[in-house]
């Protein structure tokens, strides 16, 4: 069978989640069909030559469509040109649809699937209105309008709760369109499409498409950063702004959660890792915080920690963050929508806590019991072994295309 793949999203190595997500992807649907991809990534923002290639060697074809191509590699020619591509967004949009078009009736494309189909939306129902009779897979990551909605209970400021109520609505009516116009939605947990089937007028068509992580590509530790400290802490993920759910989270450990394991343990060191963290909380005046920005493999701090923190008050979807830390062996601490979509137990797999002072004493039960959080640590890496791999993500890609398949 034939999937044309396309995304808003593609790099190599990958950056976080997001990332991580769509190469898994990539890597399952290859496995299973014969795979296209059209990139909506120019190449120097996909990673290179490096990761044109990486990707090149997971697919049959892999194109750039014509709204990316000609970027020059000089930065300020290159905004100009991103600049104008602004002011000609429509029609290099439609351009877009049909080059799409165009190449899956050329080739015989037996699928079109959509990665972060919930951003990739207005293209979809495009190409549905100009060819209904064309399959469609829209693959979300999360319930974005939960994304979206959950933050109002920890925002006061009214303008701003305004302007997430409207996002939020706008988002729902987006959810209510495409479950019905897509032949098939995906969702990462079997929580996310109980949602989706909650507002589809026909269920079948909802299916889990997990996100997982290469198992293999976590089996070998890597010795600790220099100057790395012990006991840790730490937590993952890509920073930007005040109002986004890892920014909030890292600011609830840091004032809320933070003082008090210190309490008990006062030379804990909290390790915050990933994109922009850096510029965010780089220049706090603690030395026992320390942020390190993106970095090129997160696994020297990961596998060296004592503690991995899952501290979200507001997300949707599964979080890499449980995954990586249990292929890792690293116990882990999360509040409870943190674990939301995993088939963890509190107490058997990991320790969950949603308050300050649980979560803190969570993390300092671990800290302080060993043969507790070795134990906790051995059973989420079973969890995520059997169940999150890539293999397992191949093989929920061959029901759907067999789903497919029979209409």
């Amino acid at each position: 069978m034939k999937i044309l793949f396309t995304t808003p999203l593609l790099e190599h190595p990958t950056a976080g989640g997001p990332q991580l997500r769509i190469e898994n992807s990539i890597i399952a649907l290859n496995r299973v069909s014969d795979l296209h991809i059209l990139s909506r990534v120019d190449k120097r923002t996909l990673g290179g030559d490096a990761a044109d290639k990486y990707f090149r060697e997971h697919c049959r074809e892999f194109v750039y469509l014509p709204s990316i191509t000609g970027l020059s590699d000089n930065r300020y020619i290159r905004k100009c040109q991103r600049i104008s591509r602004k002011l000609l967004r429509e029609l290099l949009f439609e351009n877009d649809v049909d080059f799409i078009i165009d190449y899956a009736e050329k080739i015989n494309i037996d699928i079109l699937w959509f990665g972060y189909g919930n951003i990739s939306y207005p293209l979809i129902k495009e190409i549905k209105k100009k060819r209904p009779s064309f399959k469609i897979v829209c693959d979300t990551d999360s319930v974005w309008s939960r994304y979206i909605l959950r933050e109002l209970p920890y925002e006061n400021d009214p303008v701003r709760r305004k302007q997430i109520e409207r996002a939020g609505k706008l988002k729902e009516q987006e959810e209510r369109e495409w479950v019905n116009l897509c032949d098939v939605t995906t969702a990462v947990s079997h929580v996310d499409a109980e949602y989706y089937r909650s507002i589809a007028a026909e269920k079948q068509r909802i299916h889990v498409f997990s996100n997982v992580i290469d198992v293999g590509s976590y089996q070998n530790s890597p010795p600790p950063p220099v100057g790395f400290k012990t006991p840790s802490i730490y937590l993952a993920g890509t920073f930007g702004h005040y109002h986004s759910p890892m920014d909030r989270a890292a600011r609830w450990v840091i004032e809320d959660v933070l003082p008090l394991v210190r309490k008990v343990i006062p030379h804990v060191h909290f390790y915050i890792v990933g994109r922009n963290s850096n510029l965010l909380f780089g220049q706090l005046n603690d030395p026992g915080i320390t942020a390190t920005g993106k970095l090129d493999s997160v696994l020297p701090y990961l596998c060296n920690t004592d503690v991995a923190l899952v501290p979200l008050k507001f997300e949707s979807g599964t979080r890499f963050k449980i995954l990586e830390a249990g292929a890792c062996k690293v116990p882990l601490v999360s509040t409870t929508l943190g674990a939301e979509g995993l088939p963890v137990v509190d107490g058997v797999h990991i320790l969950i806590g949603d308050e300050p002072h649980d979560f803190a004493q969570a993390i300092i039960k671990l800290l302080n019991d060993r043969s507790l959080a070795n134990q906790l640590a051995q059973n989420c890496h079973q969890i995520v072994t059997e169940h999150f791999s890539v293999e397992a993500l191949s093989c929920e890609a061959e029901k759907i295309l067999d789903y497919l398949s029979q209409d």
